[in-house]
């Protein structure tokens, strides 16, 4: 009965949402890769990556296929690549802005972020154990869609920078150095999101667990 139902759950948006989990494998392998294009096809596969998160919920409410499994799966595993990717920024290449490294601060943000995202997902578990359900809210997925556009913003960054350096010439060129920092800034603003929307969420849902 239940690999009956598991297969009636492998439609097209759950697939969708189920894939972004090896793109995200291939994307950070990318990132740490070493040959031409490879900062190019990272970005590209990002960005799909990116727009199945935007389409699968699309799909699922034109078909009719909203399901419990497609909302948790979409949940987590925005998480799962979000954090994955962020985790795989955390160098040197991608935190150094007009000569200085910024690398620390971007880990303890990240810290502060996965401290977040753990107590959050343990306020669900405790809440759904009571049988009661805890949906993101606005500044949840406001919070996602800013985390998404700052690796996509860094990410291009080191695509313009590698791929394309004779165009723009070189990394300090003025439209490098403006993605990248918009990158940065998008970073610091998805690390304040994160904390007050998980603020938010245990001034609201908090006795779920005190109690």
């Amino acid at each position: 009965m239940r690999m009956v139902r598991l297969g009636r759950s492998m439609n097209l948006p759950n697939i969708l949402t189920i894939s972004r989990v090896p793109l995200m494998f291939i994307v950070v392998g990318l990132m740490y890769a070493d040959f031409a294009w490879c900062a190019t096809i990272a970005f590209w596969l990002y960005i799909a990556a990116a727009l199945t998160d935007w389409l699968d919920g699309l799909l699922a409410r034109r078909a009719n296929q909203v399901s419990s499994f497609g909302r948790f799966m979409d949940a987590v595993i925005d998480k799962v690549m979000v954090l994955g990717l962020m985790v795989a920024l955390i160098n040197d290449e991608y935190f150094v802005f007009l000569g200085r490294d910024y690398t620390i601060a971007a880990m303890l943000l990240l810290l502060c972020i996965l401290c977040r995202e753990f107590a959050v997902s343990g306020m669900r578990m405790a809440a759904a154990m009571r049988n009661i359900s805890i949906e993101a809210d606005g500044s949840g997925k406001f919070k996602t869609f800013v985390q998404l556009n700052a690796i996509g913003w860094l990410l291009g960054a080191r695509m313009f920078s590698q791929d394309f350096g004779d165009l723009f010439l070189g990394a300090e060129h003025i439209w490098v150095t403006g993605v990248h920092g918009i990158g940065l800034l998008l970073y610091v603003a998805s690390a304040v999101l994160t904390i007050t929307s998980g603020w938010s969420y245990f001034r609201r849902h908090g006795h779920v667990v005190m109690d």
